[in-house]
């Protein structure tokens, strides 16, 4: 049932994109990413997961975040490049289906195994919301001048290549709270949950930007922690 309510808000996302309210439609792409989150933590947790709910989910990512958020943002701002908007928006949508068809494959060869920290590449949720950065600036500051078609282009096919890169991505799936520091996360979470609802799109903006911070203190660690073994065994 979550995993068809996220299928329709991705799909009434592209709809009031064509209408040209396209605020609303960046809320239903954020709201198709935090159903994403839950529904199959939700079907574990009831024991009601399936082979047929994990395709399912599978087939409403690529809606959700290939298809959905490079064609709003196409509609918000690239319709008079034409041909070459669309073709970032191509771009965009075929990186999404390879990232997932990846995630796919790797998932059902390595699912007897423990869960990994990192991911390969961008998620696609995250990959959504990041090609997405360009309208969530715009709606948190109203001056802001536009960026160039151009630019705007080149950053969705930038994002597009994120997703399918070989990029250590951190996996928040990892991630356990102690019971000493639970009061923290949760007077945490209390204060996101503020600001999303009083500032909701400055909170979406902060959050993407300390999303890219993690993936690059990551990629740093890992690539110096890779430079730094064979001196460490001696060789």
């Amino acid at each position: 049932m979550l995993t068809i309510a996220a299928i329709c808000a991705g799909l009434s996302a592209i709809r009031f994109g064509i209408q040209g309210n396209h605020v609303l439609a960046v809320q239903l792409i954020v709201a198709a990413c935090v159903l994403d989150g839950l529904d199959g933590r939700i079907a574990r947790l009831l024991s009601s997961d399936s082979k047929m709910g994990a395709e399912l989910d599978s087939l409403a990512d690529f809606l959700n975040f290939g298809v959905a958020p490079p064609l709003v943002l196409y509609l918000w701002a690239l319709q008079d490049m034409r041909s070459a908007g669309w073709i970032s928006v191509l771009v965009f949508a075929v990186c999404c289906v390879m990232r997932l068809a990846r995630f796919n494959v790797s998932n059902k060869a390595d699912e007897d195994d423990a869960p990994s920290d990192y991911f390969t590449g961008v998620p696609a949720p995250a990959g959504a919301l990041l090609v997405l950065l360009p309208m969530s600036v715009s709606f948190a500051f109203a001056n802001t001048p536009l960026l160039p078609d151009v630019v705007i282009c080149a950053y969705m096919v930038l994002v597009g290549f994120l997703m399918i890169s070989h990029i250590p991505t951190w996996s928040f799936k990892s991630v356990s709270v102690s019971r000493h520091n639970v009061k923290f996360f949760l007077v945490g979470f209390a204060f996101v949950g503020a600001a999303v609802l009083t500032y909701a799109w400055i909170t979406l903006v902060v959050l993407c930007v300390v999303y890219v911070g993690i993936v690059l203190w990551h990629l740093c660690f890992k690539t110096s922690h890779a430079f730094t073994q064979p001196f460490r065994k001696g060789k």
